[in-house]
C-alpha cells in the first residue's frame, strides 16, 4: 500500500546521490492555500522537468487505498482511520505494512497483510481507474512548453503498470520510478534526487507535484521546487516549506511557473 506524517528519516544508510545536509534551508515559501498569493514568477526557480507523484495527483488511488485498508481491518475487528493512513502514506511496500502492524499491535505478518491488500487493490483497479480533472490538460501544458516530466510514485510497478495501460501519454514520460526502485520511501529524499538524476538536472531546477505532506518533504529535503495539491486526503497535513499550496492541478498559479519557464 502507498500509505506518518513524521518528516524525519534514516539518513544512516546513504543514498547513490548525495543527500542535503540541511533540507531546512531550503523550505521555499511556508504556503496556506487559503491566504498564499500567487508566487511572482519572475523570481521563480527556473523550472526545467517536472516530476510528478501519482496517487491521489494524477489518479484518485488514495481512496482506493482507504478502502482496501479498512477491509483488511475489518477483517480483524478493527478499523481505518486518518492517523493509520498518515502514518503509512508514502511508505513502500512491506515498510507500509509494518505501520498498520505497530499502529494496531497485530499479530499478522507485514508481508503476509501485503499480500492480502495487493489482491484486494488488484481487484479495484482492474475495475479501472481515469486520471484525475484537468490532468490530461495539465500533461498538454507541460508539452506545449517542452518540459520534460517523468513520475515518482511509492507504488509499485505492477500497479503502476495497470494505472497507465490506458493512457496516451504514457510513452511522453521522461521516466518512471516506482517503489519498487527506491531503498527509502518519502519523506526521505531518495526518490527525488533519483528523479532530478533521471532529467539531468540540479535539484533546484525541477519543479515536484505532490499530494502529500511526506511526499512534499521528500521533495523539500531533495531541495527541488515543490507545489503542494492536496486531495480531501491529504487536505489535513502538514505542508510547510512547499513553494506553493495550489487549489487543483488547474490552479492558475501553478501552470503561470511553467509559462515563466517555457
Amino acid at each position: 500500500m502507498n500509505h506518518p506524517n513524521s518528516h524525519s528519516y534514516d539518513s544512516s544508510t546513504p543514498d547513490p546521490e548525495k543527500t542535503p545536509q540541511h533540507p531546512e534551508k531550503n523550505l521555499q515559501h511556508p504556503a496556506d492555500s487559503s491566504t498564499q498569493s500567487s508566487p511572482d514568477t519572475s523570481s521563480s526557480p527556473k523550472i526545467c522537468g517536472v516530476a510528478l507523484d501519482m496517487d491521489g495527483l494524477l489518479f484518485d488511488t488514495e481512496g482506493l487505498y482507504w478502502e482496501v485498508g479498512d477491509t483488511v481491518l475489518q477483517r480483524r475487528g478493527l478499523r481505518y482511520s486518518k492517523a493509520l493512513q498518515s502514518r503509512m502514506m508514502g511508505r513502500v511496500g512491506v515498510a507500509a505494512l509494518q505501520q498498520m502492524v505497530d499502529f494496531h499491535s497485530l499479530e499478522d505478518s507485514p508481508e503476509s497483510l501485503l499480500a492480502e491488500s495487493d489482491e484486494l487493490f488488484a481487484d479495484k483497479l482492474a475495475e479501472g481507474v481515469p486520471p484525475i480533472t484537468g490532468v490530461p490538460e495539465w500533461i498538454e501544458h507541460l508539452k506545449t512548453h517542452q518540459i520534460p516530466f517523468g513520475l515518482a510514485t511509492s507504488s509499485r510497478r505492477k500497479f503502476v503498470d495497470i494505472l497507465f495501460e490506458p493512457i496516451a501519454w504514457k510513452q511522453d514520460l521522461a521516466f518512471i520510478l516506482t517503489g519498487d526502485d527506491v531503498k527509502h520511501g518519502k519523506p526521505h529524499p531518495e526518490m527525488y534526487l533519483r528523479a532530478a538524476t533521471k532529467l539531468d538536472l540540479s535539484p533546484e531546477q525541477m519543479l515536484v507535484l505532490e499530494d502529500s505532506g511526506n511526499g512534499c518533504a521528500a521533495a523539500i529535503a531533495a531541495r527541488a521546487c515543490t507545489v503542494a495539491i492536496p486531495s480531501i486526503h491529504t487536505q489535513d497535513q502538514n505542508f510547510e516549506g512547499a513553494y506553493l499550496i495550489a487549489d487543483h492541478i488547474s490552479d492558475p498559479r501553478l501552470w503561470a511557473m511553467i509559462e515563466h519557464a517555457g
